[in-house]
């Protein structure tokens, strides 16, 4: 662990000459909430606020804090579920909020120059208003920033079709923790030139380099989208049917499973959703597809109703009306605040290859029946990414603390015995890192912090996160 300074009065003075005394914050209000975000309950005080506006103040920062040995972590929207903007070693918090600029659409290439701080959703209707799509789409887009999205390679709904944040990515600027500026990638749609550091930034959780500008790739914004919701009387079923749609030819552009307990909490928690689920009904999947040809579109869409007679499900919903359509999807965007609105919870962000999803679902509900908890599960079926919320409820704080690791291990050992992984868009941060080993062999986390090493020789950008036992 490093000895990290504690800051000082001349400290608060520099970081007020270099930001501005009105973007540096030191009251108790802004500590609890920039020492916060949607992990959990968890909570650690910053020292400091810093809300820069250009790379060159954060360039300056960087140098100021490198030199000093204080730790910097950097923030977004504040909406991750990792614990990854945390201030876990005190020091600068190092909001990007006023980095809130889209500075080009350029229709002609189909690409986006855009800041960090744009909120994900912003971006996409604008973007859209242009006749361009930018697909990545976590179900926060309304409150999360693009730099946090970079930083975790965040997915949604529609990766099972378009991809994740990482595919949408040419080129960056960035901050490293020396103060250096340096730029990776290109205008061009491929490059066979160097290291792709590009793609190593992406995903990087903040600990390598602080991202001020990205270049992002657009395709047009198809026109057409069908909306389904489909109960099923039994929850393998319902993942069982997932990889079948795609055996039978078909990519939608969303599938998303809620079992049981998320359809019932997010009912109570919204309660002018308008739907009635009968009392037989164990899981739904909920499936989109879209294009720009309307006929193509209905055909994909009858395909998936010829392959779901084969796994016991219920009447088909489908959405006639852009109100009926908002509201499926409204019902699926609210189930982690719902989850939360009821108790402290952990979220686990399981993936495993799609065709595996059924042994996954099971294996978690078979282990919290061995220990005691209730889980709430959903997420992207399509991409076998299973949300597993452990509910807190009565649990003791002793179980909850020893207890509990314990058998989220034995859920992580599970996905990657499947063939699959800790973390499918999350990423690892603070609450997940000392998992890592199940993952990642001891030479495979030393080339990682190999990594970490060169980027960052005194470990201030966003430390204590990612490996185990730092």
């Amino acid at each position: 662990m490093k000895n990290y300074k504690t800051l000082t009065p001349s400290d608060i003075s520099h970081f007020e000459i270099l930001c501005g005394k009105a973007y540096v914050t030191t009251d108790a209000e802004a500590f609890e909430t920039y020492g916060s975000d949607e992990t959990e309950d968890l909570h650690f005080k910053p020292e400091v606020v810093l809300k820069p506006r250009t790379a060159q103040e954060i360039s300056q920062i960087l140098t100021y804090c490198n030199q000093n040995l204080i730790p910097v972590t950097p923030r977004g929207g504040g909406t991750g579920l990792s614990g990854g903007a945390l201030p876990v070693m005190g020091g600068v918090l190092l909001s990007m909020e006023r980095f809130n600029r889209i500075l080009e659409i350029d229709e002609l290439n189909q690409q986006v120059i855009t800041e960090p701080g744009v909120i994900t959703q912003v971006l996409q209707e604008t973007c859209i208003e242009k006749g361009l799509y930018y697909p990545p789409d976590p179900s926060s887009r309304g409150s999360c920033f693009i730099g946090g999205n970079l930083a975790e390679n965040a997915g949604g709904p529609r990766a099972v079709k378009y991809g994740v944040t990482k595919d949408w990515v040419l080129g960056l600027e960035a901050v490293l923790p020396s103060g250096e500026i340096i730029h990776t990638g290109a205008h061009t749609l491929k490059s066979s030139t160097g290291y792709n550091l590009t793609q190593l930034l992406i995903g990087s959780e903040g600990t390598l380099a602080i991202i001020t500008k990205v270049i992002l790739k657009l395709i047009p914004y198809p026109d057409t989208s069908l909306s389904m919701l489909v109960p099923f009387y039994n929850e393998t079923k319902a993942c069982e049917a997932v990889s079948a749609i795609f055996r039978a030819g078909v990519t939608p552009s969303a599938l998303e499973f809620m079992e049981r307990a998320a359809i019932d909490w997010t009912l109570r928690f919204k309660p002018d959703i308008n739907l009635q689920v009968p009392d037989n009904v164990k899981a739904h999947l909920l499936i989109e597809c879209d294009g720009n040809d309307a006929d193509y579109v209905m055909k994909q869409c009858e395909t998936i109703f010829g392959v779901m007679e084969a796994f016991e499900c219920g009447e088909i919903l489908i959405a006639q009306t852009a109100a009926e359509k908002d509201s499926l999807w409204k019902l699926r965007r609210s189930v982690a605040e719902a989850v939360k609105s009821n108790s402290v919870y952990k979220e686990e962000d399981t993936v495993v290859p799609r065709y595996r999803l059924p042994e996954l679902l099971a294996s978690v509900k078979e282990i919290g029946n061995r220990y005691g908890f209730q889980s709430v599960c959903y997420g992207h079926a399509g991409d076998g990414n299973l949300h597993v919320n452990i509910i807190k409820g009565n649990l003791s704080d002793d179980f909850w603390e020893n207890e509990l690791p314990k058998a989220i291990r034995e859920i992580f050992e599970t996905c990657v015995k499947l063939g699959g992984t800790l973390s499918g868009e999350h990423g690892i941060g603070w609450v997940q890192k000392n998992y890592m080993d199940i993952a990642f062999s001891e030479k495979e986390l030393d080339l990682q912090k190999g990594i970490k090493q060169v980027f960052d020789p005194n470990q201030i950008l966003n430390p204590g996160k990612i490996f185990p036992n730092e």
